[in-house]
């Protein structure tokens, strides 16, 4: 935990910050949040997940107090006042304060809370030897329900329950399918696979969230000359794909070399996953 919070338009100390028995996040998972990492002192992508929150905050009718350019100076000044090179800054935003469903009963401002922290998802030897993964009972979310772009806090019970299936029977992620059984995402992770030379990724009219370093990532494939094509797939694509990684802000890049105890290629890292690897951190020394 670092010293100092952005809370609510001011800069405290985290062990003052404190947040409502009544506010809507904490009653109703009623708001929508980013997880953002910082590298050599800056935040990665910072532009692009801010306009994701505000977007998300649109379509859930939360109106912010200030702009997208002060929100990024409060990140920023937050990164400066806890001396953060290597990071994960949360942002978290709720309706606001009041007791009772309706959000016509909420009259304040909401509720804005800035933190950052250390996050180590994986360990060492996951990046090197790669993850082995379940597929779990728990399903997708249903777009036509719950809305993927919305990267609301209420939506996530879902990857908590999967993730709890994953740790029970000792595998690094869980992953998640569709309620018709298609592939969608691991708990906390984009999904892609390689076969014959060609990377595939389960489309967004899927449920997916629209990851940042999903997008990074096929971005770089790209001048990597690697074709990256979005689909619907099962499982038995995965079981036959030459390779597989997943992505994700706090994952970054790393190797499935498992799923459902099924060797995925040769059950190593898969060369275009190790040169993808190599380019993301080359990319990220650049910023």
């Amino acid at each position: 935990m670092d010293k100092w919070v952005f809370l609510n338009g001011q800069f405290v100390s985290s062990e003052q910050a404190h947040v409502s028995i009544y506010d809507h996040g904490f009653l109703y998972g009623d708001g929508a949040f980013e997880g953002i990492r910082a590298y050599n002192s800056k935040a990665f992508k910072l532009f692009e997940h801010i306009d994701r929150l505000y977007n998300s905050l649109k379509a859930l009718g939360i109106e912010m107090p200030y702009g997208r350019k002060q929100f990024i100076a409060n990140v920023e000044q937050l990164l400066e006042m806890n001396a953060v090179t290597n990071g994960y800054v949360r942002v978290t935003v709720t309706r606001g304060i009041a007791l009772g469903l309706d959000p016509k009963n909420i009259k304040g401002d909401p509720t804005v809370v800035i933190s950052s922290d250390r996050l180590s998802l994986y360990p060492k030897s996951m990046y090197e030897n790669g993850l082995e993964v379940v597929t779990v009972a728990t399903r997708m979310a249903n777009p036509q329900v719950l809305e993927p772009r919305i990267k609301s806090l209420g939506k996530y019970l879902c990857n908590i329950q999967a993730k709890l299936e994953a740790n029970q029977v000792g595998a690094g992620e869980g992953l998640m399918l569709t309620e018709d059984g298609y592939v969608a995402e691991c708990t906390g992770d984009n999904i892609f696979f390689m076969k014959n030379g060609v990377v595939y990724t389960p489309s967004a009219h899927l449920g997916i969230l629209e990851g940042i370093t999903r997008l990074t990532a096929i971005n770089l494939l790209t001048e990597m000359g690697v074709k990256v094509i979005e689909g619907t797939f099962s499982r038995f694509d995965l079981y036959t794909a030459d390779e597989s990684f997943l992505t994700g802000t706090a994952a970054e890049v790393i190797p499935m070399v498992k799923l459902d105890a099924r060797l995925i290629g040769d059950g190593k890292p898969g060369p275009i996953t190790k040169k993808l690897m190599e380019a993301f951190h080359g990319y990220i020394a650049s910023l």
